[in-house]
């Protein structure tokens, strides 16, 4: 078993690399500064609150079910970060290029990409052609915490997950 686990960490490893120090670009830097806080929790809330609040209709709907989803969805990610405290990648590993305010808390799973992913499906299911944009757009987001040091890919990747089954599944008992 420590075998496949070794095995496991040496290839996320190398991916952080890649993301984090091999495409290192002015141009993205930019970007994924600026595209990772529309996974935090001021513009998460604020985005569905807005939309619950000020929409009409199946967009009124889908703020609320957002609302909702990123609600539920937080939960395992607080267990999770307690019952698993990994340190952040660019606390362990050197030569991480970070950006400024770097988190402290703990790793696992990623916030940021779990409540950009709950919060997505809502408004996809209302208006199926805003997916082309905003699944391209959580992928950019979950990607920038790789980028920007914070994250590792486990990390992203179990934030997707928790995130779409939740808002999935907020969807499914909605009626």
């Amino acid at each position: 078993m420590s075998r496949v686990v070794l095995w496991l960490q040496q290839h996320e490893t190398r991916v952080f690399h890649f993301v984090n120090q091999r495409i290192q670009h002015f141009f993205l830097d930019q970007v994924f500064t600026k595209v990772t806080h529309l996974g935090g929790a001021t513009a998460s809330i604020l985005i569905s609150l807005c939309m619950a609040v000020f929409g009409h209709g199946a967009l009124r709907v889908a703020g609320m079910q957002a609302l909702v989803a990123l609600t539920l969805s937080h939960i395992p990610v607080a267990i999770m970060k307690k019952k698993y405290p990994r340190l952040r990648p660019y606390l362990v590993l050197p030569h991480t290029k970070t950006y400024k305010n770097p988190l402290t808390d703990h790793s696992f799973p990623s916030g940021h990409t779990t409540a950009i992913f709950s919060v997505i499906y809502p408004f996809i299911y209302a208006y199926p052609a805003a997916g082309l944009v905003l699944i391209p757009l959580a992928l950019i987001v979950g990607m920038s915490r790789m980028y920007l040091g914070l994250h590792y890919p486990s990390d992203v990747i179990v934030g997707c997950v928790i995130g779409t089954t939740v808002s999935l599944s907020t969807l499914a008992f909605w009626g």
